[in-house]
């Protein structure tokens, strides 16, 4: 779940660890055969998936489910691989939008299980474009501030396409075009600076701060999108600050 607020840092800190890594493998895998499928299984050749790959070592998918992965979407095992793209609309507690990006081989399915996912925990499907235009695409790098300053941040990655840093609690986010979204990695890495995500995500152009029963309906419904097989990635613009937060886990 994409938010970017202090629950969605927390949240993306806690993954690596999280109980639900079994889906998060699957998220990964997908992602894989996706690439593998457009651009063949030479990751020399093929920037996307070598991208895929990199991401599911570093989420400890094991190599052989990696390997399979490319087999299978590059075509090599017979298999036919054939998902399709679909991002779903919906509102959620005190007016905050929702974003739903699946990748499905069962557009029907993903429809269907979608649209319960949001009408039974409390959330409203809003119609095509009535929630798209509140996000743009950017390429979104997360780090641990580790004692650097915005400033220090700012001058390793500016060069590289950075169009802003962000401070998020501990951590800063920086944010750039998709396009831009590697050469400000490798901005970091030269830089001798450590990240902990590197993502092409929707990011809310505002924010819709929600009070604490807000909230607690809102981690209900992101969290059962979350769960649906097709479903890759939750965006929002609901924010929760640290004080609804810390009500919410006293409660």
């Amino acid at each position: 779940m994409s938010g970017h607020s202090k629950w969605a840092t927390t949240k993306h800190k806690k993954a690596a660890i999280d109980a639900k890594r079994a889906k998060s493998f699957a998220k990964l895998i997908k992602n894989i055969e996706v690439a593998a499928r457009a651009g063949g299984a030479d990751m020399a050749g093929n920037p996307a998936l070598e991208l895929a790959v990199s991401k599911a070592k570093k989420t400890s998918v094991p190599n052989e489910n990696i390997d399979r992965a490319v087999k299978r979407g590059a075509g090599l095992t017979g298999e036919v691989i054939d998902y399709t793209e679909i991002i779903y609309e919906a509102r959620g507690p005190q007016g905050s939008a929702l974003l739903i990006e699946c990748l499905t081989d069962n557009k029907n399915r993903a429809a269907s299980e979608v649209r319960l996912g949001i009408t039974r925990n409390g959330g409203s499907v809003a119609d095509p474009g009535s929630v798209a235009y509140l996000f743009a695409r950017k390429g979104v790098v997360g780090l641990p501030k580790n004692g650097l300053t915005e400033d220090d941040v700012l001058m390793a990655v500016l060069d590289a396409g950075a169009d802003e840093v962000k401070e998020v609690g501990d951590s800063f986010e920086i944010h750039s075009e998709p396009t831009d979204l590697r050469a400000v990695v490798a901005a970091l890495e030269e830089a001798g600076i450590e990240y902990e995500s590197d993502e092409v995500e929707f990011v809310p152009s505002m924010q819709v701060e929600l009070d604490a029963a807000a909230a607690a309906k809102f981690l209900k419904l992101a969290e059962a999108l979350e769960e649906l097989d097709d479903v890759q990635n939750v965006y929002s613009n609901a924010n929760i600050s640290a004080e609804v937060m810390a009500e919410l886990e006293e409660a």
